[in-house]
């Protein structure tokens, strides 16, 4: 299934900072960034648990937000890109 995500982490201080990256951190390891605080991931549904709970212990839930849109399997039909940036599908090939 596809999801996106989306999160909020205050950086008003140094442990705010260190979140961002550390939340950034974890979606990168499930999919691939398409905006700034916005994430798009493919994973079965075990690794959404993890996903979610790895990210859910990463923030501040007093200060911090996270946002989940799962858009199942037929996803390609549900996604539109207009603009600047080139869109990228997540289980396309990468070559480096």
């Amino acid at each position: 299934m596809k999801i996106v995500i989306t999160y909020d982490v205050t950086t008003s201080n140094p442990e705010g900072r260190k979140r961002l990256r550390k939340v950034a951190k974890i979606c990168q390891n499930y999919g691939i960034r398409v905006q700034n605080s916005v994430f798009e991931c493919v994973v079965d549904s075990t690794q959404f648990v993890m996903l979610k709970h790895q990210l859910i212990e990463a923030i501040d839930p007093e200060e911090d937000s996270l946002r989940f849109y799962r858009l199942g399997k037929n996803y390609r039909s549900k996604t539109e890109h207009i603009g600047a940036k080139p869109a990228l599908e997540v289980e396309d090939d990468l070559i480096f």
